[in-house]
């Protein structure tokens, strides 16, 4: 049975960039699976990099149609925004190993999905004034800001990650990316004596 990396963070804390890296490594080999979202799409992003952007309708049908492995719903202050995997064929087990962004909430619903021994979190963090002054950053960048949206997703994430639901999802290891290079490294690693002791019990 195959491996499903699992990068989850609050936001701001680099996870994108650690991701992309992951998933470029051709020692790695890990293949990447797109999730899904009904958010509008951001500048500077394109369908079926980093999400598939469909409509709320499109959402409905694969859940009619049993196709929808995680999902999430959030109240943001432009609407309602879902978030959620789909069993499309990118994931077969049997042939690869993957890697996903994910939040703790899609964490535990793709584990009971897959199992425990198949889907392994990656958990990077960063002090908060850094992460603040990186968000702030980036969403300076966007043509139309949303800095109300800024500050909600920030407060959102002290709760949604707080150190009980870390501990309740048995997620022990940190990731710590006060430097990039190096964190990436770490990262790197783990995954790779994680996919050798799978090989070898094999």
């Amino acid at each position: 049975m195959s491996k499903v990396f699992i990068v989850m963070g609050k936001s701001a804390t680099g996870k994108d960039t650690i991701f992309k890296a992951l998933k470029e490594n051709s020692q790695l080999n890990l293949k990447s699976v797109v999730t899904y979202t009904t958010r509008p799409i951001r500048e500077g992003e394109a369908d079926g990099e980093e999400y598939y952007f469909v409509s709320r309708e499109r959402l409905q049908r694969l859940q009619e149609a049993n196709k929808v492995i995680e999902y999430r719903s959030y109240k943001t202050v432009h609407g309602i925004w879902d978030y959620f995997t789909v069993d499309d064929g990118q994931i077969d087990l049997n042939t690869s190993n993957y890697i996903l962004i994910g939040t703790l909430e899609s964490f535990e619903q793709i584990r009971n999905y897959y199992g425990e021994d198949v889907v392994i979190p990656l958990y990077i963090q960063v002090e908060d004034s850094v992460r603040l002054e990186r968000a702030l950053h980036r969403e300076k960048q966007q043509k139309n800001p949303k800095y109300a949206e800024l500050c909600r997703r920030y407060l959102a994430d002290e709760k949604d990650f707080s150190e009980r639901n870390l501990k309740k999802l048995g997620i022990h290891k940190r990731y710590e990316n006060k430097d990039f290079d190096q964190c990436l490294l770490e990262i790197t690693q783990d995954i790779s004596e994680s996919l050798s002791f799978h090989k070898n019990t094999d």
